[in-house]
Order: C-alpha cells, then structure tokens, then sequence
C-alpha cells in the first residue's frame, strides 16, 4: 500500500523534523512538508498533495489538527478523500479509515469537535451576556448624529430614565452617560455626508 505523508507547522520558526521523522516510520514516501498557520484557508502544499494522490492511497498525517483547520474543513476532506478511494491515517490519534474500527473513531472524534465547539461559542456568548450587563459594549459602538444626541440630553432633562434611553438608542448605559457628559454636538451642517474609498483610502466629503 503507497502511504503518502503530510506534514505541517504553523510558523517559519517551527521544525517539522518530529513528524517527518514519525511519518518516515510509517512508511510514508513521499512527504509533503507545509509551514502555513492552522486557521488559514490557503494551503498550495495540502493541495498538491491531495492532487498527487490515487485511489488506493493512503493519506497519512501525525495528527488531525496537522491536517484540518476546522471541523468543517475535516469533514470536506474526509467526503473527498472517500469519494476518491483514498484513505486516512492518522498516527498519533490512532485512526485509520481502512479499518471499522478507526472509522468509528474518525466518527467520534468528529462529534466530539463539534461539541467543544458548541460550548466555546456558549461561553463566549455568556461573556458577552456578562460584560453587557456590566455596561461593556460588545463590537462596534453605537454612534448618534448630533441631533440625537440634543435629542436624547433633552429626554434625560425631562426624566426619561437611563433604561429607556439604552433601549431607545441602542446604547449601553456607559455610552449614554457619556453622551450626556460629553461635549456640545456639532451642528448637523458640519457633519460629512457622505464616504468615499479609493484604493483603499477613506476621505470624508462635505
């Protein structure tokens, strides 16, 4: 059977000798080597690879996360890599799809990568959750003309509350207090009303 070897670091400054040396034991030949960060999209040594592969081959890499930078990204190269009649080897994780059992491996580690991902994105949506309610504004902040601003200043002096200004403008309580502190607005005559890019260059027009 042609074992065919990837392997990959995510920096220049990174030795790729541990996987080489691991893969070479494996009976890999030849070896693709890849200095390219986990979470980029262009890998043109992953490719030649996988063009330079057959069907009855087995792609063969140290681990999976050497190999897919999303489960998503996984789950595309396990349909193309079937739909070819390639298979996988994984060494470190001990996962090969030529046998039921590391098909089912490949399976479960699979599910269980989607569910780390479920909870990391809980966790960051309870962080958000928690830092709003702490008056912390999450992503871009909210900006008001100058006639909202006079506008919103004369609901506070008429006792509108705090609450139903932030529901109103869309502000956290941070951003009212401070556009109730803050300077005079400019008039809406001097306010740019309008953006233009060019080659990448913003310029304000009156």
């Amino acid at each position: 059977m042609i074992r065919v070897g990837y392997a990959r670091v995510s920096s220049v400054g990174q030795s790729l000798a541990v996987q080489v040396d691991k893969l070479t034991a494996a009976g890999c030949d030849p070896i693709f080597q890849e200095k390219a960060s986990g979470t980029r999209q262009e890998r043109p040594v992953l490719q030649e690879c996988l063009r330079y592969l057959r069907p009855g081959e087995t792609l063969v890499v140290t681990r999976l996360d050497r190999l897919a930078r999303s489960l998503a990204h996984l789950s595309a190269l396990d349909t193309q890599l079937k739909a070819r009649a390639i298979t996988l080897q994984v060494l470190d994780q001990a996962i090969d799809t030529t046998t039921p059992h590391g098909k089912m491996l490949f399976g479960m580690l699979a599910v269980f990568a989607e569910f780390e991902n479920d909870l990391r994105r809980e966790r960051q949506m309870d962080g958000i959750r928690k830092a709003q309610a702490r008056g912390v504004y999450i992503g871009g902040r909210p900006t008001l003309t100058p006639a909202q601003v006079l506008a919103l200043r004369d609901q506070r002096a008429a006792g509108v509350l705090i609450k139903d200004l932030m529901s109103q403008y869309g502000l956290s309580k941070a951003s009212v207090y401070r556009y109730l502190d803050g300077t005079p607005p400019q008039a809406p005559a001097d306010t740019p009303t309008a953006r233009v890019h060019r080659n990448g260059v913003a310029a304000m027009v009156d």
